[in-house]
């Protein structure tokens, strides 16, 4: 078993030369077709437009006419798309490109700041007044007001019922806003208390926008950030460049965001010098090649993601035995330390990360590698292989689980390896790998059995809705899972302020899913950013959020 997982393992991905870059100013980008295959989700494009475009940035990072370009490798989330109250990876897409704000942010200590605020001021947890910095401006040249700060949270609780960005887990619809232009102030009445108000202000749906002169939602939203929208390619990427009317120095006067899928095609463009900086590449014999090569500077991090599997409790898998069962047969150990995985990812068996001060220590974990005691549950249970083809039956039909995932921080790798172990209980296992997009629509549709993601966990800096995923009530509850008394003990962590007491009831949450069996728990993963010399400095925030922030620099 263990020689054929390994060999399956040591595979990886398929390594293909995905390059994209976007023409510079004036000049029309270059034709692209989208890369074929469900397994990528970046762009393959004119490689001779690429290399020409490359050659025309020199070694201090200067385009054809003086302009300090980064030319930036990513992968591709939601069609590229940018709308803050469409989708979360929309969301994420908009502030990680440099395009949207919040009000506040966390530092590396997951401590809340301010950042389009400059404070918060409530006495009952229920009426915040919120100050706003002064002489910010939008894009377009238009002063950040307190009334188009409001329309913009405004329009994220109208908007957001027809989306998938699910922004009523931090600021509730019922909420009203007011505007006072005058004391440049917001008031926001909630209706109810909490206490982390700045916090869920700093996640990417709440970034403030210019609703009144937005016009392109998909890929032309107006924001506060360091860049702005130039053009966009489909299946390609952006051309940003530097707002003009930013508050601070901005660092590059033009960012072309290339949509890249595959890792090794990342590492290769890095190499060849058609990027200047990539995320998340995860093969590991390229980050050793990297690693060891001084031209590039490495930089991973632990984070707070956790890599999960959703059980969708609307199908097959509303059997509480065979959820159990699947969770035995996977050795997450030997996964992690594969060379494949090669330590990118650290075991675990909780929905949040050990890292994390939640009790970790304290959980329990009934369903710990056991493949022979998984075979014996299902055999106990009437789940057998009735007429010898090697895969069990569950209501007369073959268990053949449909499992969704993507080209992602390892994700296929890990559902590769999952259906290999499944398969040695008899469990059938039919993967569909496709793009993000087709990842969340099928998940957010429950058109799946196991769907494959990987998730910040803190990242309004408090795991309260991370865990609204799993609370029968949350419009988040994407696996259709429900338990009264998982409920009950996540309506008493909405009301409760008292930090330990909060602790407490997290560490509870968290065993109640364990024993329940909500989730294949793929590992915690560790964010890796790659940037060559001519970046002078590149940084990973442990929220995860900022890409195209003032710290990433030319090298001086």
């Amino acid at each position: 078993m263990k020689r054929s997982l390994k060999k399956i393992l040591a595979i990886g991905a398929c390594v293909g030369l995905v390059t994209g870059l976007l023409s510079g100013c004036g000049g029309a980008a270059p034709s692209g077709e989208a890369a074929g295959g469900a397994a990528d989700s970046g762009a393959a494009t004119d490689t001779a437009a690429a290399d020409g475009a490359a050659a025309a940035a020199d070694s201090s990072g200067s385009g054809a006419n003086g302009e300090k370009v980064l030319n930036f490798g990513v992968q591709m989330y939601s069609d590229g798309l940018i709308d803050p109250t469409s989708q979360t990876n929309t969301a994420w897409n908009c502030m990680r490109f440099g395009i949207g704000e919040c009000l506040f942010k966390f530092d590396d200590s997951m401590s809340v700041q301010p950042w389009l605020a400059e404070k918060a001021e409530t006495e009952d947890n229920i009426t915040w007044t919120i100050t706003l910095k002064s002489g910010v401006k939008f894009s377009d040249g238009d002063d950040m007001t307190a009334t188009k700060v409001a329309a913009s949270l405004q329009r994220m609780l109208d908007e957001g019922p027809n989306g998938s960005s699910t922004p009523e887990k931090f600021l509730p619809y019922e909420s009203k806003i007011t505007a006072d232009d005058a004391a440049n102030t917001i008031t926001i009445v909630l209706p109810q208390a909490n206490a982390n108000l700045m916090g869920n202000l700093a996640y990417p749906v709440c970034e403030i926008v210019d609703v009144e002169h937005t016009t392109d939602w998909n890929e032309g939203v107006i924001g506060t950030g360091p860049y702005k929208v130039a053009s966009f390619q489909d299946q390609v990427g952006y051309e940003m460049v530097k707002n003009e009317y930013y508050y601070e120095e901005v660092p590059y006067d033009k960012v072309n965001i290339m949509f890249m899928g595959d890792a090794s095609a990342k590492a290769m463009a890095l190499q060849s010098g058609q990027v200047d900086l990539v995320e998340n590449i995860t093969n590991v014999s390229d980050i050793q090649t990297l690693q060891s090569d001084p031209n590039f500077t490495v930089d991973i991090a632990s984070g707070v993601r956790c890599g999960f599997a959703w059980m969708n409790q609307k199908g097959i898998l509303k059997n509480d035995t065979l959820r159990k069962a699947i969770l035995m047969a996977i050795d997450y150990d030997t996964i992690c330390q594969s060379n494949t995985i090669g330590g990118l990812y650290t075991a675990g068996f909780s929905v949040l990360p050990a890292t994390l001060d939640y009790g970790y220590d304290k959980l329990t974990n009934p369903y710990a590698y056991d493949p022979e005691g998984a075979k014996k549950l299902l055999d106990d249970a009437g789940i057998v292989d009735k007429d010898g083809d090697g895969i069990r039956e569950l209501d007369g039909q073959n268990i053949n689980l449909r499992f969704i995932s993507y080209e992602n921080r390892l994700l296929n790798d890990f559902s590769d390896a999952f259906a290999l172990y499944l398969s040695e209980v008899g469990i059938g296992v039919t993967a569909e790998y496709g793009s993000s997009d087709d990842q969340w629509s099928k998940l957010v549709a429950f058109d799946y059995d196991l769907n494959n993601n990987n998730w910040t966990t803190v990242g309004n800096g408090d795991p309260t809705e991370y865990m609204a995923n799993w609370y029968s009530k949350a419009e988040a509850n994407y696996c259709g899972y429900s338990n009264p008394e998982y409920d009950k003990l996540y309506e008493e962590l909405q009301a409760e302020f008292d930090v330990a007491k909060r602790k407490d009831i997290i560490q509870k949450l968290q065993q109640i899913l364990i024993d329940d069996a909500v989730a294949i728990i793929d590992g915690y993963y560790n964010s890796s950013m790659i940037y060559s010399k001519k970046v002078g400095y590149a940084h990973i925030h442990t929220a995860d959020y900022y890409w195209l922030t003032t710290e990433i620099k030319p090298a001086s």
